[in-house]
């Protein structure tokens, strides 16, 4: 809208001229104003008005502030029962397997370093030097297996061993004792393990760890209770023993993964466990030795270690 002003010299009104910036000067103003009275209006609104959620936050914060005083003692009674169960727990597992219990990551773990600033350099740098002496004949020796197991790959008479976990979702906490002289709960003495322990639940299903056929079902309640052994190509055998069913019959072919039965303690089983062996012909193998196959490497040094440091069997 044109504005106009009254001209004293010529008695009459003229029209204004504005150049360019008192125009955006103008428009400037009127847009800062604009937004200093939204803003104005948007904080008179936030402050008397609420959204519904607005609301109901604000009630669960009143409802917070009444209920959090009565649960922090409660949080304290929680804390110190857990750490009572902890101490049960690590005792009960020195009573079972005669051990400490395992740390979250036993090969992980880094106590031993704690006391490195008591001990002289001259033993560390000892230690280190024959450490590391092993480590290179340990290398040169690995190099030598690649070898072999490259050439066995390369061999098309070559059969590989029964690689496969018998059991699912198995983490080294669930590893137990392995092959070897160990504590048995029954003779209170040490017997001799020829197999590898899983801590598994009673009912968790048992599948077979290569294709095979079932040579022997076994339907004791005594010794090595219900039990079936597996045929599989290159001399091997496979063994699950202390079964609670068992869903395969002698003759019958198996495929790898096949489900032939479910964990149980029948026969001479301290708990609920699967018992596996690996043979070789008659001569028994370390079961963990072909677990590798299954698992991550840190995982797998996790049950090797596992198998190694648990002193009593469960059967």
């Amino acid at each position: 809208m044109a504005e106009y002003e009254f001209d004293e010299d010529g008695v009459g009104y003229r029209r204004v001229k504005r150049t360019v910036w008192e125009v955006l000067g103008r428009i400037l103003r009127v847009i800062l104003a604009s937004l200093s009275l939204f803003v104005v209006l948007y904080i008179l609104l936030a402050l008397f008005l609420s959204t519904d959620a607005e609301k109901r936050l604000r009630k669960e914060n009143r409802m917070y502030e009444k209920v959090y005083p009565k649960l922090k003692p409660k949080e304290t009674l929680v804390s110190e029962a857990l750490e009572g169960l902890q101490v049960k727990d690590n005792a009960i597992y020195e009573q079972v397997f005669h051990s400490e219990a395992p740390s979250v990551d036993p090969i992980n773990s880094l106590d031993f370093l704690f006391g490195a600033d008591t001990i002289p350099d001259a033993k560390i740098v000892t230690y280190t030097t024959a450490k590391a002496e092993v480590l290179s004949s340990m290398a040169s020796s690995v190099d030598s297996l690649f070898e072999r197991i490259f050439s066995s790959l390369a061999d098309s008479a070559y059969t590989p061993a029964p690689m496969s976990l018998p059991v699912e979702n198995l983490s080294y906490p669930q590893i137990g004792a392995s092959i070897g002289n160990r504590f048995n709960a029954f003779y209170k003495a040490e017997v001799r393990h020829n197999g590898l322990d899983f801590i598994v639940p009673q009912g968790s299903k048992v599948f077979a760890s290569a294709d095979g056929d079932v040579v022997d079902v076994q339907n004791s309640g005594k010794g090595e209770g219900k039990t079936i052994t597996l045929k599989h190509e290159g001399g091997y055998y496979t063994r699950y023993l202390h079964l609670s069913e068992i869903k395969v019959h002698s003759g019958q072919k198996v495929k790898k993964g096949t489900v032939i039965g479910s964990v149980g303690m029948t026969g001479n089983a301290f708990a609920p466990h699967l018992h596996y062996e690996v043979l070789k012909g008659e001569q028994a193998q370390n079961p963990v030795n072909y677990l590798f196959a299954s698992v991550g490497p840190e995982e797998y040094a996790n049950m090797l270690y596992m198998s190694v440091n648990t002193r009593q069997s469960m059967d």
